[in-house]
């Protein structure tokens, strides 16, 4: 896709929300090992099983970059702030690696929290089993995939099906709020769209 730009700032001239073009926008849920990515219709991953820190760095960068080199707008996933992962300082350097290098593109971004996501794609963060107990990791994970696959029809498979459904409701969550629904979503789950920072893409509209 060719896109236009503004001479006098280099920014991607974007359509204003509510217009009948859809933006090419590239949803991500960054990670060292293996990341999901997702545009309208199709998901995907950047997946290294490399050890060294910075070679797997240098191979989601790069990797990444292959998906949203011509995006128009980009979405990621942010920190869960609540949880003290060993590892999360090199997945915070990786995240803001991405943002970085979308920055030096001029392409806008929004980041999205963990739980606005999961709230968008099951209309909340909490969910029990049939003995009350609160859903975590994998079982919730899975409750993202399934909604995914039941409202979208984007069926996710193999180790990074988690990564990529995750990456196709920040996806989702994104055109919504550009007022290009992909599909309809009760206020339930439209109510993640409220508080998100979306003010990189209205920017990049107004100039």
């Amino acid at each position: 896709m060719t896109l236009a730009v503004t001479p006098a700032t280099g920014m991607t001239t974007l359509p204003a929300a509510g217009t009948n073009r859809r933006p090419l926008v590239i949803g991500l849920d960054v990670a060292i090992g293996a990341s999901g990515v997702a545009g309208e219709g199709w998901t995907d991953h950047v997946r290294c099983t490399t050890t060294n820190t910075h070679s797997r760095m240098a191979y989601q960068l790069d990797g990444l970059a292959t998906f949203y080199r011509n995006a128009e707008y980009v979405v990621l996933e942010g920190a869960a702030y609540s949880k003290n992962n060993q590892g999360a300082d090199a997945l915070a350097a990786m995240r803001w690696m991405v943002r970085h290098d979308l920055w030096k593109r001029r392409i806008p971004y929004v980041v999205i929290t963990p739980s606005k996501r999961i709230t968008y794609a099951t209309g909340s963060t909490v969910h029990k089993d049939e003995h009350g107990v609160r859903l975590k990791g994998p079982a919730l994970k899975g409750l993202v995939r399934s909604a995914v696959e039941e409202r979208y029809g984007i069926r996710t498979e193999g180790v990074c099906r988690y990564d990529e459904a995750d990456a196709y409701v920040l996806l989702a969550m994104a055109l919504d709020h550009l007022g290009h629904e992909l599909a309809e979503v009760p206020p339930s789950h439209a109510r993640a769209l409220v508080g998100c920072d979306w003010s990189t893409y209205d920017k990049a509209v107004a100039r």
